[in-house]
Order: structure tokens, then sequence, then C-alpha cells
């Protein structure tokens, strides 16, 4: 694709954020836009969205659950830039959905950075580039309607990410060894106000957050015009459970097992 083109379309992706409009599929619209395109569609985003004075704090993986990609026409997970204007802690404040149409909670890991990860890092050796894991929800939100889309129109829509929300920081410090344990083997339980509850763990983010983060890695060095991930990047890892459509005036809460981790709350507002 002619960088012309790629430069028009991160333009247009980037009148889209809180606006609340939606569009036709990139994919749709050019039939050989694939994940090459889409990143460097993301990587000319990044320069203007840098531009306009947000700065990057990590990358956000998605689709790294496998039982969605055949409904939902996808064949490996996804990446996209965090901003400091999207990622904060979480506390009391309801999220605003105003903007971001037909939004969805995430239950994620978090993982912070202490060192830069390289290629060809084992999971053992990447949980040795980070120094504190979270509990936290993702927002995603769809920029083409009915969340029909292809993954390169994800990877190039700011990877669908609306906002992240970071709870309570835990430190690996020396007990490594239990951390690895527990990252791809806890269970976690989402509801919405007392509702039904969705179930997860962290097997079902590509067998263990390690793991997606392990995908990223390697993701990055295929894709040499994107940055590689930094010390001091936080990384959310995939949705736990199943993605749940969310509305304002709803309060969704997570309960945890197997892993030094919080059951969090968060409210949304329009």
């Amino acid at each position: 694709m002619e960088r012309t083109a790629t430069e028009a379309i991160a333009a247009d992706l980037l009148g889209l954020l809180g606006a609340g409009r939606q569009v036709a599929p990139l994919t749709a619209l050019y039939p050989t836009f694939g994940l090459a395109e889409a990143y460097d569609v993301a990587v000319r985003l990044r320069a203007l969205r840098e531009r306009r004075g947000e700065r990057v704090v990590g990358r956000k993986i998605g689709f790294t659950n496998r039982a969605i990609w055949e409904g939902q026409g996808i064949a490996a997970p996804i990446w996209n830039c965090m901003f400091d204007s999207t990622v904060r802690d979480l506390d009391d404040e309801a999220f605003p959905l105003a903007g971001f149409p037909e939004p969805r909670i995430e239950p994620e890991i978090v993982l912070h950075l202490a060192r830069a990860p390289e290629p060809g890092m084992d999971e053992a050796a990447l949980l040795g580039c980070v120094d504190w894991v979270a509990h936290g929800f993702e927002v995603v939100f769809s920029p083409f309607p009915g969340w029909v889309f292809a993954a390169p129109d994800a990877a190039a829509a700011f990877g669908v990410h609306a906002g992240l929300r970071i709870g309570p920081r835990h430190a690996v410090g020396t007990d490594r060894a239990a951390w690895f344990a527990a990252l791809p083997a806890f269970r976690i339980a989402m509801a919405r106000d007392g509702g039904p509850e969705v179930l997860g763990s962290g097997a079902q983010v590509l067998g263990g957050p390690l793991s997606a983060l392990r995908f990223l890695v390697e993701e990055l060095a295929r894709h040499t015009a994107s940055a590689p991930l930094a010390a001091g990047e936080v990384v959310t890892t995939g949705t736990l459970t199943e993605a749940m459509p969310v509305r304002p005036g709803e309060t969704w809460r997570t309960t945890v097992a197997g892993i030094p981790l919080e059951g969090l709350r968060l409210g949304f507002r329009q």
C-alpha cells in the first residue's frame, strides 16, 4: 500500500476515536489490506497521536482467546499501542462510554516490564523481565458496525482499545517460580451487578499471559517498522473470559482464585 494511502487511513481512523461513529471495515474497502498494512497504519497513528501530545505507555494484545477465532474470522492475535490518555489506575470513578460504539469489558492480566524483552526468550526468561503483575479491565469498542471485521481491521483501528484500568500491583520479587506456575493456571469469574458469571482462566490467553507476551515480542520483531517493547511499558495480555457488552449504569466485578491478585469492580457511565 502506498504511503499516501496509509497516511490517509491513519488520519481517518484518528477522527473516529471518541467520536461515536462507525465505518465499513478497511478489509472491505481495500481487498489486499492485511496485517502488514494494518501495522503500517498503526505506526502512522502512533506518530499522529504523539504529535498531539499523547505518550505511549504500553501495548495491548487482542484476540488471544483461540475459542473465539472461528466465529470472529480471526486466525491470530493482534496488538496495538496504549497511551497515557487511555491507561490509568483503577479507582472508584466510573468509566465514560460516550464516544465508544458497542463497548465491551475484558478482564485481563497486566505485566510491567522492568527491562526490555528480546526475541527468542522463552516464558521463564520473559518473566525475568517483569517486575510487577496486576489484574485490570480493558474496555474495547468496535469502530465497525456489529463487531464484524477481520484481524487487520482491528490491528489498524487502535486494537479496538478504549481504555485500561489497572488494579493493585504485586511485585514478582524473588517468588518467580510461584508466579510462573500461577499465571497460566489461575481461574477468574466476572459478573454484572450480581448477574450470571462468565468464567475464564489464565490459560485462555494463548496458554498463559507469558505466552501472550512471547507472541508480542516475536510479532514486533517481524514488523521492523514497529518499535520494540521497552523497559517501563505495561502489556495487557488479552481477555481472560468472553468480552461482555456493557452499558452506562452497570457495575462489573471479578473474583480470582489461584493467584495472589484481588478481584476488582468497575462501573460505567455515559
